[in-house]
């Protein structure tokens, strides 16, 4: 026999085309108790993700709370530092100077998702701009102290919104699978087994209404040999008493 699928709404009412014999119930048994561990482990690494995303969420909306006194106060100081020491943002660009600060790159395991991070860190160059010279050079130095300050906060605030798409993205997709599995999948196996179930059971019942009419069979058929038996008995009996009824009259006479 081949498992037709069921109508049904949506994927809860199809079952797997296979047949319905004991080694295919073990077979589907098995699956399901994969499916149930599965469902589980997906079901801890979803809530993981999601405690793991709203932290995210918090720290990015605290940063950029922070961020904007931190963009004020840097803008603040650039004006300070104009203001006593002259327009100095063309002098900045066209000196040529390494950068102090670089960002790096390094992934965090969250739950089994791969989350990038970015870190910086010092190249250890020393500023040689003549800034200041003429005045303004503790504004000036102010003011370079405050956008590192600015600087280090967007490079969080990079970092974090960089994990926020990944595990947004996990997160969807962990969802998807405990869905599947939850809607799909597991109901499917417990319909298929539902079915295996049935038709071994009407199997069993036609065996054994099957072994109980050989049986009938075979104790009518004794019946009607012990009764041919007890027949040709009685029959060779009378056959012997009216031999030796014969041989007495014929002695007799």
């Amino acid at each position: 026999a081949v498992v037709r699928a069921r109508p049904g709404r949506g994927s809860r009412g199809a079952m797997a085309q296979v047949p319905p014999t004991r080694m295919q119930l073990q077979a589907f048994k098995l699956k399901l108790v994969g499916a149930k561990k599965g469902h589980d482990m997906l079901k801890k690494k979803a809530d993981a993700l999601k405690i793991r995303f709203r932290q995210i969420m918090r720290d990015i909306h605290d940063t950029k709370m922070t961020m904007g006194e931190t963009a004020a106060d840097a803008y603040f100081g650039l004006t300070a530092a104009e203001y006593a020491a002259g327009s100095i943002r063309h002098r900045v660009l066209d000196s040529s100077h390494v950068a102090a600060v670089r960002v790096g790159t390094r992934t965090d395991n969250i739950a089994g998702v791969k989350v990038p991070k970015f870190t910086e860190y010092d190249t250890n160059q020393e500023v040689q701009e003549n800034l200041g010279l003429a005045g303004g050079g503790r504004q000036i130095q102010a003011c370079r102290e405050k956008w590192r300050t600015y600087l280090t906060q967007m490079i969080r605030l990079a970092s974090l919104q960089t994990s926020f798409i990944a595990m947004d993205e996990a997160l969807k997709v962990t969802n998807r699978r405990v869905n599947a599995l939850e809607s799909v999948t597991i109901p499917r196996i417990e319909a298929t087994l539902s079915y295996i179930n049935r038709e071994l059971d009407e199997l069993e019942r036609e065996d054994f209404s099957r072994l109980k009419k050989v049986k009938s069979k075979k104790v009518e058929a004794q019946q009607r040999a012990d009764a041919e038996a007890a027949l040709r008995l009685q029959e060779q009996r009378a056959a012997a008493a009216a031999a030796a009824a014969a041989a007495l009259l014929a002695r007799k006479y």
